[in-house]
């Protein structure tokens, strides 16, 4: 027997829809790269969005086309996003941080037909425009006095493109299962490949990510996304934003620590997320000019693991909750988020900081476990180290074009339906799970697993360190012994010995790695994570002195 209830097709553009009826009035603030903020409304957004799904249709865009944008969360941006994504065309957002060839590749391999631009990044665009097969038009997120000569074919500002356009376009209408969105992975090894993700699958993983124990967002909340809409959907925030009517402040281009200040204070944030590269430079400024937070609340970090001095800067000197949080491109993104049980949360400071260094507990619609290398589960003692597969209703089963295929019908996943997310984690009795490594980085020294991003996230705190790294090295005994990177912090004069010495007591004797070295700067990924594989091509000759010993 089926139920009664009627039919209600979980597409996003009801999320604008709603957003326009229930808080017309609520603010989207910009600032914008021309330089000026700007402010609008969730009923003007709506309005001028409804424009863009015109001005699509009379370029002959239609269900299933791929509409590209290169651009910094902004206004204008979010108008794009729901313009396209509201007639059921594709919004793919390309990730800027990529090489210019990769962004030609994956543009060729998505089969962009229209690119929205934004001014930042017309010269990379320019370079690679004769690269780019399938683009018909370049959309510059501009006006007509701030648009640039430029070389780009057919291209014209985006006030003109959607001027004089009705507000009456058709919106939704179709399949809850049709393609909204595509995403890139960052393309560490190999080419990138696309996720493709559905309404239903955006809809159900935004309503999940704003449970009280996620994000939380209400209607009173200004909410600060300072992760990039071309970062895997802005964590949600997107669409989780209009869904809860909360205001919504965009940063544009400048992610400096006094630029977000600025922002976070002027605008009364409450909430915000971003990768822990951001609030190292936000913490830097705050310290450095004696600042303190008035209105933030709580902060989402994620795309590498949350340092404990970046956990307990903001918790312990500033007063603001961390919510860490984990998950992936393939997973849209958000798999765990780090709320504490309410056992937990009445644990003494030190406890809730060990704890809260975990991803967390995995949300609600996502299924997870820890296998061994042959597919056996393994036990969630908090110890067991194992490979972390996933499953839900928002993890992909299959890349664009079927890329990265692991079986005949075309699907990335297992035998038993779950997808290996490439990372090695322990998960304990209460649920929470902690990376310990990407599979790729894992360090096996005498037949036994020792974590990098453990030992990255300890050097972290001691005197002078801005940014650290380690990599397993060969070793003539132990088969790969660990290399402690360090950039050091302005004006800071970390030593081997020093930092050897913050090590000692907090970390097993045996992880200690083999040897540090100062760099002037660690090379960071297109996501803002810390790019291992350049690393291990820098030092893929290097001999540690234990090794010349062993020898």
């Amino acid at each position: 027997m089926l139920g009664s209830m009627q039919d209600w097709a979980m597409t996003l553009d009801k999320i604008l829809d709603y957003s326009k009826a229930a808080s017309p009035h609520r603010e989207i603030v910009t600032r914008s790269v021309e330089g000026p903020i700007v402010r609008t409304t969730y009923a003007e957004v709506w309005s001028r969005a409804k424009q863009v799904t015109h001005a699509l249709q009379e370029r002959g865009i239609v269900t299933g086309d791929r509409v590209a944008t290169l651009a910094w969360n902004s206004a204008r941006h979010m108008e794009v996003w729901y313009g396209a994504m509201g007639m059921g065309a594709v919004l793919h957002t390309i990730n800027p941080r990529l090489f210019p060839e990769q962004i030609a590749w994956i543009a060729n391999h998505a089969g962009d037909r229209l690119l929205f631009v934004d001014l930042t990044f017309v010269p990379i665009i320019e370079k690679i425009a004769d690269q780019l097969q399938t683009i018909e038009s370049f959309i510059i997120l501009t006006d007509r006095a701030h648009m640039p000569q430029t070389t780009l074919r057919n291209a014209v500002a985006y006030e003109d493109f959607i001027a004089g356009r009705p507000d009456a376009a058709r919106w939704g209408g179709f399949d809850e299962n049709t393609a909204a969105g595509l995403c890139y992975t960052s393309g560490t090894t190999g080419n990138p490949k696309g996720v493709l993700y559905s309404h239903r699958s955006n809809m159900l993983h935004a309503l999940t990510a704003n449970q009280p124990d996620c994000f939380g967002v209400k209607s009173s909340d200004v909410i600060m996304p300072v992760v990039p809409m071309f970062h895997a959907n802005a964590w949600a925030i997107a669409f989780v934003g209009p869904m809860a009517g909360a205001k919504l402040v965009m940063p544009g281009a400048k992610l400096d620590g006094q630029s977000v200040y600025e922002l976070l204070e002027e605008e009364g944030v409450t909430f915000t997320a971003a990768v822990p590269t951001v609030w190292l430079m936000l913490l830097q400024f705050l310290r450095d000019n004696g600042k303190k937070l008035s209105t933030l609340k709580r902060v989402a970090i994620g795309g590498s693991a949350v340092p404990e001095a970046v956990l307990r800067a903001f918790e312990v000197d500033y007063g603001v909750d961390v919510i860490h949080a984990w998950g992936m491109t393939e997973m849209s993104p958000i798999g765990t988020l780090g709320a504490l049980t309410p056992e937990d949360s009445r644990k003494g400071i030190d406890e809730r900081m060990r704890l809260k260094l975990k991803q967390g507990r995995p949300i609600f619609t996502v299924d997870m476990k820890i296998t061994d290398d042959d597919g056996k589960e393994l036990p969630h003692d908090g110890t067991t180290f194992g490979r972390l597969l996933v499953r839900g209703p928002a993890v992909a089963k299959a890349y664009f074009r079927n890329d990265g295929a692991r079986r005949a019908d075309g699907t990335a996943l297992e035998a038993d339906g779950f997808f290996d997310t490439g990372d090695v984690a322990t998960i304990d009795p209460a649920g929470y799970m902690q990376i310990t490594d990407r599979a790729k980085d894992v360090i096996k020294s005498g037949g036994e697993w020792i974590s990098s991003i453990e030992i990255e996230n300890i050097a972290l705190g001691a005197e002078g360190v801005a940014c650290a790294a380690v990599i397993g090295v060969l070793h003539p005994k132990w088969d790969e012994r660990p290399l402690l990177i360090i950039e050091p912090a302005a004006g800071g004069q970390p030593t081997k010995e020093a930092v050897l010495a913050y090590l000692d007591g907090k970390i097993a004797k045996w992880w200690t790695p083999d040897d540090v070295v100062m760099v002037e700067k660690i090379p960071l990924g297109a996501t803002g994570k810390i790019n291992k594989l350049a690393l291990r091509e820098m030092f893929k000759d290097y001999r540690l002195p234990t090794a010349q010993a062993a020898e």
